[in-house]
């Protein structure tokens, strides 16, 4: 099973998320900026590998958020490992996406997320009840 890490990179009130390019893989869709997670690489390292090769940033992962497992139709399953990024050095550059956004929490459900990542934003980024 492959194993992917997504990290939530918080400031100011925001959470950083990246769209994909157009021509890829499941195209323009939103995601959390991370990757796969190599042979003999743990996924922490991997989430701080990854951050650095999409954004030029050296972050510090603060913790696991969440783990599922996850299967995209005609391909097998993969371990989705979610990481809390508060603290990082460099500011995050545009290195490998469509476009990159700042946005508020509640905002992150208005986006078109890729399928695997949204039972996450439904989960930790709803709006609670008025």
């Amino acid at each position: 099973m492959t194993t992917v890490v997504a990290a939530v990179i918080e400031r100011g009130g925001r959470v950083l998320v990246g769209q994909r390019k157009p021509g890829g893989n499941h195209p323009l869709k939103w995601e959390f900026p991370g990757g796969k997670v190599e042979a003999c690489e743990t996924p922490e390292a991997a989430a701080v590998r990854e951050l650095m090769e999409e954004l030029g940033i050296r972050a510090r992962v603060a913790g696991e958020i969440t783990r599922y497992e996850y299967q995209y139709p005609g391909r097998s399953r993969i371990l989705l490992i979610f990481y809390r990024v508060v603290d990082f050095d460099g500011e995050p550059q545009n290195l490998d996406f469509a476009q990159l956004n700042w946005v508020l929490p509640e905002q992150l459900r208005d986006l078109d997320f890729l399928e695997g990542d949204v039972d996450f934003v439904r989960r930790h980024f709803t709006a609670p009840a008025t």
